[in-house]
């Protein structure tokens, strides 16, 4: 199992994040599971919500920089629709490798904020749709509940449409 904050369950960069950001009570309402919340579908089962309820942290390279995109968890990112709107010759999903770098955390477990370096954020418009979006809080055991407008602000995020069109 993967490091945790004593006393929340959350990764103890996460942890150290919400509180440097005065984010404290979200510190306290962190619920760690003991079987894996690694993807949306797993997060959504343990939580008791719906699936585009859960926020996905993604991380991709545009160009070979970094950007993360952040998509409710019942839908899937339109890697074309983040080119054009980052104005990229190439988008890419990240390796693992690049994203533990450029996060500080695994995939499964990358929160929408709190990481190692600053990179550019996009988040999708379909997260808005829902009172509270549920999180990974640093490891693929954790989850922290937020209002949507909340974390797009938190996380630094430009508001855009990159998912899927619908089948």
């Amino acid at each position: 199992m993967t490091t945790t904050d004593d006393a929340s369950g959350a990764h103890p960069r996460f942890a150290a994040a919400l509180r440097e950001l005065g984010l404290d009570d979200l510190v306290g309402q962190v619920r760690l599971f003991p079987g894996s919340t690694r993807t949306a579908a797993e997060a959504a089962a343990a939580i008791g919500c719906g699936l585009s309820q859960i926020c996905k942290s993604l991380i991709f390279a545009a160009d070979g920089v970094p950007v993360l995109v952040l998509m409710d968890g019942a839908s899937r990112v339109d890697v074309e629709r983040v080119r054009a709107e980052l104005g990229a010759g190439k988008v890419t999903r990240a390796k693992a490798d690049v994203v533990r770098e450029t996060t500080g955390y695994a995939i499964g477990g990358v929160p929408p904020f709190g990481h190692r370096s600053r990179t550019r954020v996009l988040a999708d418009r379909s997260l808005l749709a829902h009172e509270v979006v549920w999180a990974a809080a640093g490891t693929p055991y954790s989850v922290f509940p937020m209002e949507p407008k909340e974390l797009v602000a938190t996380a630094g995020a430009t508001l855009v449409d990159v998912r899927e069109p619908a089948a």
